[in-house]
């Protein structure tokens, strides 16, 4: 798997300006058990290139779109992360491998105490899960390091970008259900403001409001 994410990187080169994975990023790919992160009637293909249906409407990610979300946050160790839209987990789990804290929101119930279940069960004590509305975020665990979004937001949610350290990043899909949607990386700057920049077009289940 990490090969096949490693040659998917050296495609999109031209889009992403990333001709390869970072040895931190390659380390935590290569790390962390995706077989336990996937229901059992996909086991078969837990190590494919591919996204795979986890319940509820929901995706695992593509494993090179987390290696390069992971990757756009520059991460060095030792950073605090906010994960928004925990899923089966394996974003979060990854980024553990790297950040010293993760904290993650679902706000799919059952998903995320599956998600919280099995990440305790793999030993990550670092990762943190509550159910909650993403679009919020989590104020009072930030301001992070970095954020990464796993599902595709209208715009780009101000609540999130306050949470941002100055000088953090942020990598989340932007656009609507019907539309093109792009992965972007949102800079955060010292005035408050931030900076985006379009990777590439990607394609993502949306980020549900709270009520």
């Amino acid at each position: 798997m990490v090969e096949e994410v490693e040659a998917t990187y050296a495609d999109t080169r031209s889009e992403t300006g990333l001709a390869r994975m970072s040895p931190l990023v390659r380390a935590a790919m290569g790390k962390v058990e995706r077989h336990r992160l996937v229901p059992k009637s996909h086991l078969s293909a837990a190590y494919a290139n591919h996204p795979l249906p986890i319940g509820s409407g929901q995706t695992i990610s593509q494993p090179y779109i987390v290696a390069l979300s992971t990757d756009l946050l520059n991460l060095k160790g030792g950073e605090t992360v906010l994960d928004v839209g925990t899923g089966s987990g394996y974003q979060a789990a990854v980024l553990a491998e790297i950040a010293s804290r993760v904290y993650s929101i679902e706000i799919i119930e059952s998903l995320g105490k599956t998600a919280a279940k099995r990440l305790e069960e793999l030993g990550y004590g670092n990762i943190e899960v509550k159910i909650g509305d993403g679009y919020q975020g989590w104020p009072e665990k930030g301001p992070f390091d970095g954020i990464i979004v796993t599902a595709a937001a209208p715009n780009v949610p101000a609540a999130l970008v306050a949470q941002l350290k100055p000088g953090g990043r942020m990598v989340i899909p932007v656009g609507g259900g019907f539309d093109i949607q792009y992965l972007k990386l949102v800079t955060k700057r010292a005035d408050g403001g931030y900076d985006e920049k379009r990777v590439l077009p990607v394609r993502f289940v949306p980020l549900v409001p709270g009520k």
